[in-house]
């Protein structure tokens, strides 16, 4: 190994105390380790290293990173340095999630092509991220909306189509007026666009759809082994997934034949009031034609949104048909059915029975319109009656002939018995998850490679001829789908009969580019979509760190996804990422004008008794709480201002340093420079460190101190950062800058230099994965020849290093800090309080005084509780 720093590393400009030159040493860095290729990994190593595979969620190219990019991809990267350092051979890739609306939307508002604009904002983007020094293995970047990666995707899309995982279908969808687009339930937020924020309307159309519903039971069950999932995420998937128990019943409907309803309670059902049928359902539709009332209720209906948010918070409303079914268990006895807007179609049967009395929805409806209310169950199993309130807690059966006094469990079974013994119904398990619709109505997506032809249906493009390539000359002029509306494009002969045909003009929801992305990193260059030796090596993700907001959207479309591609013999495996963390948000105050304007913190001066001004105008400001990051709110930061003042790492280091990493860390400007003065303390040390020759003494006391303190270090180091507790190994990294300190200032000691140079070197390898650039100038001025830190073993703690010969001991006199005495752990009482008596502070006030309670809490506290 070469002797000098300048054979293997960069030469360090910081010659004097204090004067890290971070501008200087970062790029100086960087391009140190693009020469060395420290980041990249084969797609099939051959060595022997066990694999880490890490991977933030891919950005959208959208102009510039923000705090929040800045603090994913530093979680993901500390992750990915630190086990790259435990000897794992650790694949961290990075692409661009770059289909989309508002790369369409920038095109009508600003006259540029979408690929353009695209292609500019990840310039950019790369370069930013580039910036914060990324382990990113760079030769696997992508973007999806490449004809490669798309046309993969495509090819993918007729595998599953063959496999029986596609197919199209008229339905009912969410459309949203604004975007012009339909969009899947899980984008649907608060029954509005989770683009837009128009309010979604109901429209029937031909549509593609993934039939995740296949898999509805293992995704569900599935969800137990991912324990490294968090819970939240865990639970918010069981339940938008919605396994739920009950029974389908059949109510005869005199003349039209049967109303089928799926119910979960069957206990209740001698409780029935009403049938209410969706706005969609058969019935509402063959009322429609010759009712104009109904006609008109059911427009109103699809004009109120598709979401359970937006249906529970609106008024329930009603149509009553006139028709009326009859019981199953009651012979003779029939109930009105109304058409309802809170029944929605794409969930049971599109059918309810209304029991108002155990059902607040129910209740309120019935409240409305003045339909009967009787309780059929009771805590106490007496009589009841039913305010406003709906009674939903557990108790026995009532007012229910053969049910009366069973409880709810018993009941139901009971009830399900009747039903299929009778052949009025059946037990059966319900799914709220419905099948994933992937048709767009817009030009920027992956078009879907099918032909329409009036003589063949529905024709699959020849792999032959894939991709089916976007064309580039379309105008964005006229309302709807450019590729709609382009003169040649979706005009081709059917690759069967050779006849006039229309190409599919929708393209696919751009969550299909985000639900095998991860798959494609393993092998970006491979001639086929996937190279199953690769993926099978690299998958699954072993940490995958991304937003809480994906948790029923791209992670339930990921795992349906993969176990389509395991089925199609694709894949190996069934479950895409082993381990998730969702990272909080960036916060900030937020300010804001006498006149409502919402102010940029760049332009707020704080004052000295706490108000702050304007400082383009001088104007008064007030200042708010802390809030998420918003460009409507400019409470923003800009991440390259932030790196250009104060360096990559202190951005860094500031966003992993304040909070845990799950939760949200504001930003605050003190903060920051605490975090930049702490960069430069670490390097007055190293080039203190760095100037004292080793005296060549055996280790005294004070070097032994600084060794245990070393490896207490690197043990508490280690354990924080495999419990992804970045903000504790952060802590530890403060305590022994600390004691760095410490021996700085005892002055010459036995041995003391060199302790203090072992010390620096293992702080430098230490402090890499959250500063990297800081690492490797601290390493090359310490330990010169020793090579990159990214090249580098982790340290390993010493275990006869980390044993504990005293403790201190807080000593208290009625209950104030007297004193200390150092005892070795473990002391017993006596041998304790005789010490902490000697004490001379100590000795000094319990003489003379007559000793109330003595209180020992071993290794931690003393305390004498004396009088007189």
């Amino acid at each position: 190994m070469p002797d000098t720093v300048a054979s293997e590393t960069p030469d360090i400009v910081a010659t004097d105390i204090g004067s890290y030159d971070f501008r200087a040493a970062e790029p100086r860095w960087q391009a140190a380790w693009a020469a060395e290729s420290c980041f990249r990994v084969e797609d099939v190593p051959s060595g022997e290293k066990p694999k880490y595979y890490v991977l933030e969620m891919f950005p959208y190219p959208s102009g510039k990173i923000h705090m929040g990019h800045v603090r994913n991809y530093a979680l993901g990267d500390v992750v990915a340095r630190y086990k790259r350092a435990r000897g794992f051979d650790v694949m961290h890739p990075m692409g661009w999630d770059a289909f989309g609306l508002p790369a369409e939307n920038a095109a009508r508002d600003r006259g540029i092509h979408p690929d353009v604009w695209t292609r500019a904002n990840i310039e950019t983007m790369r370069g930013e991220l580039q910036r914060m020094g990324l382990s990113i293995d760079w030769t696997r970047e992508f973007a999806t909306c490449d004809a490669a990666y798309y046309g993969h995707q495509q090819a993918l899309f007729l595998e599953l189509l063959a496999a029986g995982l596609v197919d199209r279908r008229r339905s009912f969808v969410n459309w949203d007026p604004v975007d012009g687009t339909v969009l899947a339930n899980e984008q649907v937020i608060d029954g509005k666009g989770w683009r837009s924020g128009a309010v979604v309307e109901k429209r029937e159309l031909a549509q593609w759809f993934f039939r995740i519903t296949q898999f509805a039971p293992e995704l569900l069950e599935a969800l137990d082994g991912l324990d490294r999932w968090p819970e939240r995420v865990r639970t918010m998937q069981a339940r938008w997934i919605g396994r739920s128990e009950g029974a389908r019943v059949r109510f005869e409907l005199p003349g039209r034949d049967r109303i089928e309803v799926f119910t979960t309670r069957p206990d209740t059902m001698f409780g029935m009031s009403f049938l209410a049928v969706a706005a969609d359902h058969p019935i509402s539709a063959a009322l429609a034609v010759c009712n104009p009332a109904a006609a008109a209720f059911i427009a109103e209906c699809r004009a109120l949104g598709t979401s359970e948010a937006a249906i529970e918070t609106a008024e329930k409303r009603g149509f009553d048909t006139g028709l009326r079914v009859e019981h199953p268990f009651m012979p003779g006895r029939t109930f009105p059915v109304w058409i309802a807007n809170f029944v929605l179609m794409d969930y049971g049967t599109g059918a309810i029975f209304g029991c108002p009395a155990h059902d607040q929805r129910d209740l309120d409806f019935a409240r409305k319109y003045g339909l009967d209310v009787e309780a059929v169950v009771a805590p106490d199993g007496d009589a009841m009656s039913i305010g406003d309130v709906a009674y939903t807690g557990p108790g026995r059966i009532i007012n229910s002939g053969f049910l009366d006094g069973l409880e709810v469990g018993p009941a139901k079974r009971a009830a399900i018995e009747r039903l299929e013994a009778d052949g009025t119904g059946e037990g059966v398990v319900n799914w709220r998850l419905r099948d994933w619709g992937i048709s767009r109505q817009r030009y920027w997506g992956a078009p879907i490679p099918i032909i329409h032809c009036e003589t063949c249906g529905v024709v699959p493009v020849p792999a032959a001829e894939l991709p089916v390539l976007l064309p580039l000359d379309v105008t964005f002029d006229r309302p709807g789908n450019p590729l709609d509306h382009h003169p040649t494009w979706k005009h081709v002969n059917c690759p069967r009969c050779g006849v006039a045909a229309l190409r599919e003009t929708d393209t696919m929801d751009t969550f299909v580019d985000s639900s095998w992305y991860f798959a494609r990193f393993c092998s970006p260059q491979a001639a086929a979509a996937l190279n199953r030796r690769a993926v099978d090596h690299w998958l699954p993700v072993d940490q995958y760190v991304g937003g809480i907001e994906h948790a029923i959207l791209h992670l339930l479309y990921a795992r349906f996804f993969t176990r389509a591609l395991q089925k199609a013999g694709e894949v190996g495996v069934a479950e895409p990422f082993a381990g998730l963390f969702t990272q909080g948000m960036v916060t900030h105050e937020t300010y804001r004008a006498a006149d409502g304007a919402w102010v940029y913190p760049s332009d707020v001066e704080m004052l000295s008794d706490g108000t702050a001004r304007r400082l383009s105008d001088g104007a008064a400001v007030t200042v708010g709480r802390g809030e998420k990051m918003s460009k409507s709110k400019l409470n923003t930061v800009d991440p390259g201002a932030i790196i250009e003042r104060y360096g990559a790492d202190t951005a860094r280091w500031f966003v992993l340093s304040d909070n845990p990493p799950d939760r949200d860390v504001e930003w605050t400007e003190s903060g920051v420079a605490g975090a930049s003065r702490f960069m430069q303390r670490v390097m007055r040390l190293a080039l203190a460190v760095s100037r004292e020759a080793d005296d060549g003494a055996a280790a005294g006391p004070a070097a032994v101190a600084l060794d245990r303190a070393t490896h207490r270090a690197i043990a508490a180091v280690t354990t924080a950062l495999e419990d992804f507790a970045i903000n504790v190994a952060i802590a530890k990294l403060y305590e022994l800058a600390g004691a760095l300190g410490e021996a700085e200032r005892a002055g010459p000691a036995p041995g003391l230099a060199a302790a203090r140079r072992r010390s620096m070197s293992i702080m430098a390898r230490l402090i890499a994965p959250m500063a990297p650039h800081l690492g490797e100038e601290v390493a090359a001025l310490v330990a010169p020849g020793a090579g990159l830190v990214a090249d580098q073993a982790w340290p390993e703690a010493d275990p006869a290093l980390l044993t504990v010969d005293t403790v201190t001991i807080a000593v208290q006199v009625g209950g104030k800090l007297r004193g200390t005495v150092a005892l070795p752990p473990g002391t017993g009482a006596d041998e304790a309080y005789a010490a902490a008596m000697a004490e001379p502070n100590v000795a000094r006030l319990i003489e003379g005084k007559r000793m109330v309670k003595r209180i020992y809490v071993p290794d931690r506290i003393i305390n004498f509780v004396v009088a007189g």
